[in-house]
């Protein structure tokens, strides 16, 4: 309370990652205003950037925020200088503060009572509201957390959502306090949670408008789009045995996440698993990690790849997620990827070596700005470059002080193959992958190489080929065992005999090369996988 008055302050934290900008857009469409954080020893991240940005689109007054002034290496000038410098805020009431100490605390909420606007809303229209988010409880089903725009949600009124058309009925409506309270209904402004009965997240889409059925509006919020996975890898489970319980834990896991896809496949090589899309890589990163501790599933993901846009001669453009399906080269008129813009914010001491791997994957540089020691650099890249390993790579070129953000621009045409690995002859479906043409040589002499070493010697030679389409482009052979079968030949001479103990021999390799299984051991796999890592 101030001056007498009682004010209620709602207040969501967002996500910083890029995978997850779509909510952070909703949640700040949800609000009057925004607090900037920024770390007083650390300065502008990258991901700083692109939610400042998204701020400033929507009109938000924004409060700026130096966190963390306890700490030594806290620099409050410089911090201030680069926020003026590299967003253009004006930074001189901006609010020093620690978390830790509870200094600064009591400014910001002034502050937010002073500087952002209160909620408008009309009480008198029709029931207009934001789907802010959504999660699953045990005991409710689907929790929906809403901001009421326009209007009233009471307590076992019918509502409708406009992006899957369908009708519920209110089972509970209540605020958090910051524990959960129930009330009989939430006005226009009101920040609050309703349940309705669903048991399924994917029908809360987030960004979505909740009516009123009986009076529906035609026109919803603006800025809706249901969420479309970018990244996809296939995942299985390194012992067979445990394919039912990866399928649980994706399936609990969607339970409280619709933003990631699954669905069955299957590999000559790998055997049963699942063909999954997510978000971007950190969301990737994510799924994995909580399959292996929390389900305690051993996995095996494949090479992480992009959606392709595969255009083909009859006028058809299909969307390929899996390198395997790629049709015929015939059919294919020309392959689009997707590019993206990145924005790397850096020391200028490391500027050479990441405008060089920039320049490795392809990019094309945009715009580069100083801020003192901080370099700010955008550069255009494809997607298919980056989803493998270059954040891993500039934050160990830069010993982690350069951050990177990227936002998607759209699907441009590429030079584009389909690497196939063979072995003794066979395509391994697993270690197919999509590639620009200029790198096809390269990583195809380095995953056969790789094989060399990993696939167990056999009785017969094996070759291991790299190929695109029918022409082979790299090869690296297997030597086979030789049995001595001359031993028990004594003396010299006896050639006709050993001529014939060889052809035997001779015969039974042809034999055995052509009826032979090469098993592909797990290690082999992990280890190619392993490659385009350590590149």
């Amino acid at each position: 309370s101030k001056n007498g008055k009682e004010y209620i302050l709602n207040i969501i934290d967002t996500p910083g990652h890029v995978d997850f900008s779509y909510e952070v857009s909703r949640s700040l469409y949800a609000c009057e205003g925004s607090i900037l954080i920024v770390d007083s020893t650390q300065g502008v991240e990258a991901q700083t950037l692109a939610n400042v940005y998204q701020a400033m689109d929507i009109n938000h007054e924004i409060i700026p925020v130096l966190n963390k002034i306890d700490l030594a290496a806290s620099d409050l000038d410089r911090t201030k200088k680069q926020i003026e410098d590299v967003i253009g805020i004006e930074t001189q009431n901006a609010i020093p503060c620690s978390g830790k100490t509870g200094e600064g605390i009591d400014d910001i909420l002034e502050q937010i009572v002073n500087q952002l606007p209160g909620p408008k809303g009309n009480l008198d229209q029709d029931l207009k509201c934001l789907l802010v988010d959504s999660w699953y409880d045990t005991y409710l089903g689907v929790v929906i957390l809403v901001r009421v725009i326009n209007g009233k949600i009471i307590k076992n009124m019918k509502i409708k959502m406009l992006s899957t058309n369908q009708d519920y009925i209110v089972e509970k409506v209540g605020l958090f306090t910051p524990k959960a309270k129930d009330v009989s209904e939430l006005n226009s402004g009101e920040i609050g949670f309703i349940t309705t009965g669903i048991k399924v997240l994917s029908d809360t889409k987030v960004g979505d408008t909740i009516c009123d059925a009986s009076k529906p509006i035609v026109e919803a919020l603006p800025g809706f789009k249901p969420s479309k996975p970018v990244v996809f890898c296939g995942l299985f489970p390194v012992d067979s045995s445990e394919y039912q319980k990866l399928k649980d834990g994706l399936a609990k896991l969607q339970l409280n996440d619709a933003s990631f896809s699954y669905e069955a496949e299957s590999s000559s090589a790998l055997g049963l698993g699942f063909r999954c899309g997510f978000l971007g890589l950190l969301h990737l990163e994510i799924i994995t990690e909580r399959l292996e501790r929390e389900f305690d599933v051993n996995l095996l993901t494949t090479t992480p790849g992009v959606v392709y846009k595969v255009k083909l001669n009859n006028g058809e453009i299909k969307d390929l997620q899996n390198p395997s399906s790629l049709p015929d080269p015939t059919f294919i008129q020309s392959i689009e990827e997707p590019w993206i813009k990145a924005t790397i914010i850096t020391p200028d001491n490391y500027l050479g070596s990441i405008m060089k791997l920039c320049q490795d994957k392809r990019g094309i540089q945009i715009n580069l700005s100083y801020s003192g020691n901080r370099a700010v650099i955008s550069y255009e890249l494809p997607l298919n470059e980056v989803v493998f390993d270059f954040n891993d790579r500039i934050k160990s070129m830069t010993s982690g002080y350069a951050s990177f953000d990227y936002e998607i621009l759209e699907h441009r045409e590429g030079d584009l193959v389909k690497l196939g690995i063979l072995v003794n002859g066979e395509s391994v479906d697993a270690l197919a992958m999509m590639i620009h043409k200029d790198f096809a040589q390269k990583t195809g002499r380095e995953v056969c190489e790789k094989l060399k070493d990993l696939i167990p010697r056999h009785n017969f030679m094996i070759p291991v080929q790299a190929a695109i389409g029918g022409k082979i482009i790299a090869r690296e052979t297997i030597k086979g065992f030789k049995k001595d079968v001359l031993t028990k030949i004594h003396g010299g001479g006896a050639t006709d005999r050993k001529r014939k103990l060889l052809e035997k021999q001779k015969k039974g390799k042809a034999r055995s090369k052509q009826f032979g299984r090469v098993e592909i051991p797990q290690e082999a796999f992990i280890g190619v996988l392993k490659i385009s890592k350590e590149k």
